[in-house]
């Protein structure tokens, strides 16, 4: 992988983590405010509190899967991949 496709790999991870961030911005804007009206309770506490926070969690996990899973590729950035660049810093 040359040193360019490197870069757009990584702008192209970075991009959807970012909109990732901003969905689940999202979703914990709705999960608390938008439950706030709700009436119930789980484990003693109001639906909005448990989704909000709880809630937040699990759909975290969700997203970081779906990143991993398709959109981060590993690749080696280091630029001698053999490891004799290493040599030079002694």
């Amino acid at each position: 992988m040359s040193d360019y496709e490197k870069y757009q790999q990584i702008k192209r991870e970075a991009g959807w983590t970012g909109l990732a961030l901003f969905v689940l911005i999202g979703f914990w804007l709705a999960a608390g405010f938008g439950l706030s009206g709700m009436e119930g309770e789980v484990f003693g506490l109001p639906i909005w509190a448990v989704t909000s926070s709880l809630g937040v969690w699990f759909f975290a996990i969700v997203l970081v899967r779906l990143l991993t899973s398709f959109v981060f590729r590993d690749m080696e950035l280091d630029e001698d991949a053999a490891g004799e660049g290493d040599a030079h810093h002694e």
